[in-house]
C-alpha cells in the first residue's frame, strides 16, 4: 500500500502522524511511504531522519493525497484539503466528527473511507488509540491550570499545595478514565486537595485504591458538581462517551457560584466541550474569561509538548496502520469488531452511531459496506 504522513495544518499543531522509526517498520511490511517536507519538523524530527528510513518526499499536500491510497494525519482534514481527499482513500486520523456538523458533511461529500482513532476500541473496551494522548492531556491540565491560577495570569494567586501554614488549592476533576486519573495524579503530586468524580462505582473502587490520601474519589452527580464547584479552585473536565458530543456538566449559572479567579480546563473540547460556556481556544490564545473564571479549552493540548505525543501516538497507532495496509481496512474490521467501531463514514454513508446520534442523521451499519 502507498501511505502518505501528511504536515499539519491547524494553528499550533506540531505533532506529526508516523515517527522515522513508523516509516521503518512500514518499509519493512513492503509498503511506501510518502512524506509530506517538515512534516516532522515541529515534533523534532528532521526530513533527513525520514529519508534515511525510506520514506520518499513530497513538496506538498495535494502531491501526497494524489500518492496515497492511505493519508495519516493527527488532527482532522482541515477545509483546505477537502478537494484533494480522492474517493476510496482512506483517512486515517483523529476526526471528533460529533463536535463539528460542517465537517461531517465535507467528508462524505469527498466519497472516502474515515478510519477515527478516538472510536477504535480493544478487546476490554478500551480506547487503545486515545489513551496517550489522553495521558498527556490529563497531565498537561494540571500543569496548566496551575499556571492559570497564578495571579500574573488572572487567576486566585494560589499555589496548588501550599507551602507550611497555607493550604493548597482544591481541585476538582470530572471524570475518572485515562485523562482524569493522570489529571488527579499529577495535582496530588503537587500537594493539592483532590476530589475526582466518576458515575462507575467499579471504577471509583479502583481510584480509591490506588490515588494518594490527598485523593477522595466520589460518585458524581449534578448536585455533588454544583456544591463542589463553589469551593474548588481548579476545575478539569474529562469526561468522555466515546465518539458522541461531551456532556455539559457545568452549567452558566454555575460559575456565579464559583470563586473569582477560578480556573476550569475542558479538556472534552474535541468533543464539544464538557461547559456550557467552553469554546475551543488556541496555544496562542488559550484561555478568555466569563463571570470571573479563567477558561483554558485549547483543542489540541498534545501539541504543546510534540516529540514526547508525536512518539506516544507512532507506538500505538502504527500497528492498526500497519493491519490496514497489509490486509485492507475491510478485511481488518471483519477480523476485528473493536477496528470496526473507528470506521465513522464510508463514502457517503455515517456507520458510527454515536456520530448519527449528535446530529440526528441515519446510521448504516459496518456489514452493508463491507
Amino acid at each position: 500500500m502507498k501511505v502518505g504522513v501528511l504536515k499539519e495544518i491547524k494553528p499550533q499543531e506540531n505533532r506529526v502522524s508516523m515517527t522515522p522509526a513508523g516509516v521503518d517498520l512500514m518499509k519493512a511490511n513492503g509498503h511506501t511511504v510518502y512524506v509530506e517536507k517538515n512534516a516532522g519538523t515541529g515534533s523534532g524530527f528532521d526530513d533527513s531522519l525520514y529519508v534515511q528510513a525510506g520514506a520518499s518526499l513530497l513538496d506538498r499536500p495535494e502531491q501526497v493525497y494524489e500518492e496515497s491510497d492511505m493519508v495519516m494525519h493527527v488532527k482532522e482534514p482541515q477545509p483546505s484539503e477537502f478537494d484533494m481527499i480522492r474517493k476510496d482513500q482512506v483517512v486515517f486520523t483523529y476526526l471528533h466528527l460529533a463536535a463539528d456538523l460542517a465537517l461531517t458533511k465535507a467528508l462524505l461529500k469527498t466519497g472516502s473511507v474515515g478510519i477515527a482513532y478516538e472510536t477504535i476500541q480493544d478487546s476490554r473496551g478500551g480506547l487503545p488509540l486515545l489513551a496517550p494522548m489522553s495521558e498527556v492531556a490529563g497531565r498537561l491540565a494540571t500543569q496548566q491550570g496551575a499556571k492559570y491560577l497564578e495571579r500574573t495570569f488572572g487567576g486566585r494567586g494560589c499555589l496548588m499545595g501550599g507551602v507550611t501554614g497555607t493550604p493548597g488549592a482544591r481541585v476538582l476533576v470530572i471524570g475518572g478514565g485515562m485523562v482524569g486519573i493522570h489529571a488527579a495524579k499529577v495535582a496530588c503530586g503537587m500537594g493539592a486537595d483532590v476530589t475526582i468524580l466518576d458515575m462507575n462505582i467499579d471504577r471509583l473502587r479502583y481510584l480509591s485504591e490506588v490515588m494518594p490520601p490527598n485523593c477522595r474519589s466520589l460518585m458524581s452527580s449534578p448536585a455533588l458538581i454544583r456544591e463542589l464547584v463553589q469551593t474548588a479552585d481548579l476545575v478539569i473536565g474529562a469526561v468522555l462517551v466515546a465518539g458522541a458530543k461531551a456532556p455539559k456538566l457545568i452549567t452558566r449559572d454555575m460559575l456565579s457560584f464559583m470563586k473569582k479567579g477560578a480556573v476550569i480546563v475542558d479538556v472534552a473540547i474535541d468533543q464539544g466541550g464538557c461547559f456550557e460556556t467552553s469554546r475551543p481556544t488556541t496555544h496562542n490564545d488559550p484561555v478568555f474569561e466569563v463571570d470571573g473564571v479563567i477558561h483554558y479549552c485549547v483543542a489540541n493540548m498534545p501539541g504543546a509538548v510534540p516529540l514526547t505525543s508525536a512518539i506516544a501516538l507512532t507506538n500505538v497507532t502504527l500497528p492498526y496502520a500497519l493491519k490496514i495496509a497489509n490486509k485492507g481496512w475491510k478485511e481488518v474490521c471483519r477480523q476485528d469488531p473493536g477496528f470496526a467501531l473507528g470506521v465513522n463514514y464510508v463514502e457517503d454513508c455515517l456507520v458510527c452511531r454515536p456520530v448519527t446520534e449528535a446530529f440526528n442523521m441515519a446510521c448504516t451499519p459496518i456489514e452493508s459496506v463491507l
